[in-house]
């Protein structure tokens, strides 16, 4: 592939560029553009850079409200619950993080859940959010149909990716992973850069485990994470974010004519609030050095907990620009 490097604010500002030709008031399509751009400078480029046309075509195809802002339909305590009128998912989700923060300061934890929003694009982007100001973050969305149960030739699951976030030092601890082996965006970057996946990562349509990223988009028939364990694990992620919203499940998302409308959780603990606070820090070090201490099978290989990668190629990126296909960035100049 033919890649340039692009520094970080003139991609964030071209990404604002185009969402203000696309009726983003200019605080909102600041939020957004930041968004989009930090997720590639983190080396999440395939719910970054790679992501950003297609986002902004779901706005011109009106599956995407600029303008729509959340609205509560319920609160009992430290739960809530909200309708996202279909905002742009990055924004909603944003502010669904903070109102978890804000509940768990109240409550010691808070739980916002949230019906009829969009992908929240690279799911980590709440947990670092959260985790940076002291809190611990559970959250998950559903998707449309695209990981088969175990088992079955046809998707019913969604592959319902789950983020857990601690606090860690002056960064976080972030895991932020999909039901399936690899993410479709990852499966898309992969189909960009014509690379094969390192593992098997879906079933052909011969139902037979390929690491064509081609294929499995094909198939849309991602292979789940610990097989039959991942395949239920997203069973109950779509139930829970169904439940807990009031808001459509994988199954009718994957009757509409394409993914939006999605249900999604948001879980913050405030760690102040536990008696052993003074400790933690020095707990969760500890278990980290110990992590870390483990013999690696290739020893030129680090031992990496989740998050510490995209600390080291957020700091490269910074320095050396962010490494796009030149004819994605070109597309991106044109719109």
């Amino acid at each position: 592939m033919d890649k340039i490097k692009v520094p970080f604010y003139e991609m964030r500002s071209e990404f604002k560029r185009i969402l203000l030709d696309h009726s983003f008031s200019e605080p909102r399509a600041g939020k957004c553009a930041e968004i989009f751009a930090t997720n590639s400078l983190e080396g999440i480029y395939s719910h970054g850079i790679y992501r950003f046309p297609r986002f902004v075509e779901n706005v011109q195809k009106g599956f995407i409200n600029p303008d729509a802002e959340p609205e509560r339909t319920n609160a009992a305590g430290a739960i809530e619950q909200w309708n996202g009128n279909l905002g742009p998912g990055p924004l909603n989700a944003e502010f669904c993080t903070d109102r978890a923060m804000e509940l768990a300061t109240e409550n010691g934890i808070g739980c916002v859940a949230i019906a009829n929003t969009n992908h929240w694009m690279r799911g980590g982007t709440y947990g670092w959010q959260a985790a940076q100001k002291g809190k611990v973050f559970i959250g998950w969305t559903n998707t449309e149909g695209n990981m088969p149960a175990w088992g079955a030739k046809d998707s019913r699951l969604g592959n319902n990716p789950l983020v857990l976030a601690v606090p860690f030092g002056n960064e976080a601890i972030v895991l932020d992973f999909a039901m399936t082996q690899f993410s479709y965006g990852k499966m898309e970057a992969a189909k960009i850069e014509r690379t094969l996946l390192l593992f098997p990562g879906g079933f052909n349509k011969n139902d037979e485990l390929t690491t064509s990223p081609d294929e499995i988009l094909e198939t849309k028939r991602g292979l789940p994470i610990g097989y039959w364990k991942g395949a239920g694990l997203s069973l109950l992620l779509d139930i829970l974010a169904t439940v807990l919203s009031a808001g459509l499940a994988t199954k009718d998302i994957t009757r509409k004519e394409a993914e939006y409308g999605v249900s999604q959780v948001f879980i913050c603990i405030d760690l102040k609030k536990l008696h052993n606070y003074p400790a933690i820090d020095q707990s969760i070090s500890a278990i980290i050095d110990d992590f870390k201490a483990s013999l690696p099978i290739d020893e030129s290989q680090q031992i990496r907990f989740p998050g510490e990668r995209v600390i080291s190629t957020r700091n490269e990126n910074l320095k050396q620009g962010i490494p796009v296909d030149k004819s994605i960035w070109e597309k991106i100049l044109r719109m």
